[in-house]
């Protein structure tokens, strides 16, 4: 195959169908891509984060953080320490995670399902499964926008 001579000194001609140049190639790339980033950039900047730090003592959670609550389509994080081990999950959004002494164990997700949602205690049992804590420790309400 024959490239045809180049008609700018410092393009690279393309061999495919419709020609063009490198140069030219960069300079289309050159606009398209800030438009891309711009519209990303956008779209996270219009997801509210809305994050709560929730610390468990003895099994509990202070009172005036047992119920959150955040919009349909905010990023949320819910941020947990604890006294001992446990493991927490989120109901509705099937989200699981184990919270250590000394540690920040962290949900995040963004809230698409509308309703209340309780974070509950698993705990093991002898048949392999889990059970759960007597009360939620935190109830998750997500507002319809």
């Amino acid at each position: 195959m024959t490239l045809p001579p180049n008609p700018r000194p410092g393009s690279i001609p393309l061999p495919w169908r419709g020609g063009g140049t490198m140069s030219g190639l960069l300079k289309r790339a050159a606009v398209i891509t800030p438009l891309v980033l711009a519209g990303t950039l956008l779209a996270q900047a219009q997801t509210p984060e809305v994050v709560f730090d929730f610390k468990i003592e003895n099994g509990r959670v202070a009172e005036r953080m047992r119920r959150v609550r955040v919009s349909q389509g905010d990023a949320v994080r819910l941020r947990w320490s604890t006294d001992r081990p446990i493991v927490l999950h989120l109901h509705g959004y099937d989200i699981e995670t184990k919270v250590m002494p000394g540690a920040v164990a962290e949900m995040a997700f963004i809230a698409r399902a509308t309703g209340r949602f309780p974070v509950e205690e698993h705990k093991p049992d002898a048949s392999g499964t889990h059970s759960h804590g007597e009360v939620p420790l935190v109830r998750l309400e997500v507002r319809p926008r």
